[in-house]
């Protein structure tokens, strides 16, 4: 099983949003490829609280693959890289830590 956790940090505004909203709809993207990419096994997606620091990172993913070779297959399906296309242009930084267990 591969674990494979990504963090998010939004630009303080991009494409007329906020930084708040940018990560809300990233948010409902990412949850929304759960039963539409069969090599997804699970997910997690969780916003920064309202109470924590704002200089954290403001969204992180946390999902499941049987594989290294499905998280390439997931990296690559057209529905992710949808995602990813709407996050290149809203996006501040990421971190990824993807691991076997």
């Amino acid at each position: 099983m591969v674990k494979h956790i990504v963090s998010f940090k939004f630009l303080p505004e991009a494409e007329g949003r906020t930084r708040q909203e940018n990560a809300c709809i990233a948010a409902q993207m990412l949850c929304d490829l759960q039963g539409k990419v069969p090599m997804l096994l699970s997910s997690e997606v969780h916003l920064n609280s309202a109470k924590a620091d704002q200089s954290n990172y403001d969204l992180i993913l946390i999902s499941e693959f049987e594989s290294f070779e499905a998280l390439n297959e997931y990296i690559v399906h057209p529905l992710h890289k949808a995602v990813g296309e709407f996050l290149k242009g809203v996006r501040e930084s990421r971190s990824c830590v993807d691991y076997e267990y």
